[in-house]
């Protein structure tokens, strides 16, 4: 039986992902709703409705720990950064991680002080906040956030995230052009057209069709084992230090790995290393998410968390328009970095397409892919000046 309800546990956990996917391509609404909400949701229904054989937490423990250290550098394998946009790239970033920090701080005083992980759960939220997911998940292992308040902040990210697409897409990109008095207008470098050419055809494929191909098969090799050599080499590099620090540093040095890959031309022509990267972060958010009782739910932590993230999204939203007036940032190119940063690159093209400004999409991704690279170590520095407040 144990054999059993392991292999059931790992075919929910690996295969659930791939049934959501293909239900998001089919039906635009479950698209619009987004795979990682849908799999919070299943996460969640699968802790909540009574099975709980012995063998769950060595399978959820599995699941959660093994995914993060393989996606970390696959996601990060598929940096490109242009010079074209080298300026404006570095303004957006500066405003972005800035209102980040200043956001989280005021959010911790009024309300993070008040959860009993406060500290780390503001370093979560930077590194999500200027990365994505990945930074989320990868911060919470090095700080041993308690699974259920780790869940119950992503549950609520994600309607406050929702939240805040929906406000720029409807009305919120609008205002911030009225406001800034303009709308950007530039003149491309052919460097800068041909990547923003690749990225727009990148949107409309399927990132996972002929993955079994033989070619799809020998790609993957590769993505696998340049990854698991990266592992190897972080794991090591955690050898003089102390086995509190292990995580910390593997964390980190793993993440520095993966963008110096990038730079290589073999590594950074690995098409569907990021969809790959992006998988397992499919399958660590089901996994997660079975881990919330939501039986022992705490309520006022509940509203102090959200209060916090609203603090932390909305309050970071108008510091970086704020800042980005002063650097002479247009509007476009803000509401793009802004969604990246808080939603994470995959949702830049929607809000291009809402602009009908592709020509922001460059720099909308390169904000992006730097909050990937950068989220780790803003999230450890920002948890350790929280636990001095």
């Amino acid at each position: 039986m144990s054999i059993l309800n392991y292999l059931l546990l790992g075919l929910i956990f690996c295969l659930a992902p791939a049934a959501v996917l293909w239900l998001c391509r089919r039906f635009p609404l479950l698209d619009k709703i987004g795979p990682i909400m849908i799999l919070y949701g299943l996460g969640i229904l699968l802790g909540n409705i009574g099975w709980h054989p012995a063998e769950m937490p060595i399978a959820q423990e599995i699941a959660t720990s093994a995914t993060i250290p393989l996606a970390i550098p696959m996601m990060l394998f598929a940096c490109r950064f242009t010079l074209g946009e080298a300026s404006l790239q570095l303004r957006v970033c500066i405003s972005g991680f800035l209102s980040v920090f200043l956001a989280v701080v005021v959010g911790y005083v009024l309300f993070g002080k008040h959860l009993s992980e406060g500290a780390e759960i503001g370093g979560i939220m930077s590194g999500m906040y200027t990365g994505g997911m990945v930074n989320a998940a990868a911060l919470q292992a090095i700080f041993k956030v308690e699974e259920q308040a780790y869940v119950i902040m992503c549950s609520y990210d994600i309607v406050v995230s929702f939240l805040y697409l929906v406000f720029l897409v409807s009305v919120g990109y609008k205002l911030f052009r009225r406001i800034y008095g303009e709308r950007s207008q530039k003149t491309l470098s052919d460097n800068d057209r041909a990547e923003l050419e690749r990225q727009i055809a990148e949107q409309s494929r399927n990132p996972y069709e002929g993955l079994w191909s033989k070619q799809g098969v020998k790609e993957l090799g590769k993505i696998v084992g340049v990854t698991l050599i990266l592992v190897a080499i972080a794991a090591l590099s955690t050898l003089p230090f102390s086995s509190e620090w292990f995580m910390v540093v593997f964390i980190l040095v793993l993440s520095t790995l993966g963008v110096v890959a990038s730079f290589f031309k073999p590594v950074r022509e690995l098409k569907r290393s990021f969809d790959i990267g992006m998988y397992l972060i499919y399958i660590f958010s089901i996994a997660m998410a079975s881990m919330a009782d939501f039986s022992q739910l705490n309520l006022s932590e509940g509203l102090n968390q959200i209060a916090f993230l609203l603090v932390a999204v909305f309050g970071s939203t108008l510091l970086h328009a704020l800042l980005c007036k002063i650097m002479r940032v247009d509007a476009d190119s803000m509401v793009a970095s802004s969604v990246a940063f808080i939603n994470s690159p995959p949702f830049v093209p929607m809000m291009v397409v809402a602009m009908k400004n592709k020509q922001v999409l460059i720099v909308g991704l390169g904000a992006g892919i730097v909050g990937y690279a950068l989220g780790n170590h803003f999230g450890v520095l920002m948890s350790t000046l929280l636990n001095f407040l």
